[in-house]
């Protein structure tokens, strides 16, 4: 079975042939494979999505189980990103003067390095008769602006995977709206039911790039051309929490460090690495926290955090490790209940055996 349903009977056996090419790093066997799929017929939409997807699915699945490494991870990611590339070359060119459906801009928001999600709609996007302007990873908005003014796009279609990228994903939407083209928003940040790309005001979610490409056909609307602050859309951000523990980054990781030291001196042992690590660690709890204060949502936390305790179980760390640099970090913000709160509801979340923090307190 796939995302998609049931696997085609032309594809069946396919899945697991790419899985071994893939993971065994060998690029020019898995490029064989969906080529000669593309030959003999095979549907290009089922291929890419369901196939091509499903394998990189199952990549990211495994490096979470701790069954493999993050250099098997890396290399079998950029095989899959040459398999597109490779499918994209050998797909037969439009007839000449073909209209198409109209133009389209496909990015990544500035920061998010997850550019499969998106470069996979973009040629989805293709395969429906789109020109797509495909911008790839970590699109500054201001050269993506720049870019809409030279184009002027049907629609944008912006893909967030890591969910602290949501305040800069805000500051897309925003400024795409205010030139009158409508945002579709898409990925992992943006919430398993779309949830925080709703609560930034995106004019359309999708869920896949099957139900994008479905959205886009039907077509989308902006009714927010105008210009207006994150403050506008999101009225909880007027406590500061968000804006001062973005702020203060630096100096609360520092500081959280210098106490977890004094609580448990074994720190004091640490390599240089082990401690890069843990500064690390600690640097993406801030991250998620802020970014759960500026959606206003304790959940958004709490998923990373235990999300983080099943990964640490699967390496053998103790999960209940992250108790203590929970525990530190709401020393520092005792004067902020939204994030005293968020780091309660974290912290109950948690095994309750108490253990001491191994090197490096999350994954």
């Amino acid at each position: 079975m796939t995302a998609g349903g049931a696997l085609r009977a032309d594809l069946e056996g396919l899945p697991e042939q790419l899985w071994t090419a893939v993971i065994g790093r060998d690029e020019s066997a898995a490029v064989r494979l969906v080529t000669a799929a593309a030959d003999a017929g095979a549907d290009g939409e089922a291929l890419l999505l369901d196939v091509v997807a499903g394998v990189q699915h199952r990549v990211g699945t495994e490096w979470a189980a701790n069954r493999i490494s993050v250099a098997e991870e890396h290399a079998a990611s950029a095989i899959t990103d040459r398999i597109i590339a490779a499918l994209a070359r050998h797909r037969p060119a439009p007839p000449p003067g073909s209209p198409g459906r109209g133009r389209v801009t496909v990015a990544c928001v500035d920061g998010e390095w997850h550019a499969l999600p998106a470069r996979l709609l973009a040629e989805l996007l293709t395969l429906r008769d789109w020109r797509v302007d495909f911008l790839g990873a970590r699109t500054p908005t201001s050269r993506l602006i720049a870019h809409l003014h030279r184009t002027n796009p049907a629609a944008v279609l912006l893909s967030a995977s890591i969910p602290t990228h949501l305040p800069t994903a805000h500051q897309a939407v925003t400024a795409v709206q205010s030139l009158g083209i409508p945002v579709m928003a898409g990925g992992a940040a943006f919430g398993p039911d779309g949830r925080y790309a709703r609560l930034i005001q995106a004019d359309a979610w999708a869920p896949d790039a099957r139900a994008a490409a479905d959205l886009l056909k039907r077509g989308l609307t902006t009714h927010r051309a105008r210009q207006r602050q994150q403050i506008d859309d999101l009225p909880h951000l007027a406590d500061q929490e968000y804006t001062f523990i973005r702020r203060s980054r630096t100096v609360l990781v520092r500081q959280s460090l210098a106490v977890m030291e004094q609580r448990w001196p074994a720190m004091r042992s640490y390599s240089t690495a082990q401690r890069e690590r843990t500064a690390e660690d600690v640097a993406h709890i801030v991250d998620f926290l802020a970014t759960a204060l500026y959606v206003d949502d304790a959940a958004l936390f709490t998923t990373f955090i235990t999300w983080t305790a099943d990964v640490l179980t699967a390496r053998q760390v103790p999960a209940s490790s992250l108790r203590l640099g929970l525990d530190v970090l709401a020393g520092q913000l005792h004067d902020h209940p939204r994030a005293l709160t968020f780091l309660a509801a974290a912290a109950g979340a948690l095994p309750s055996t108490p253990t001491r923090p191994g090197p490096g307190i999350t994954a």
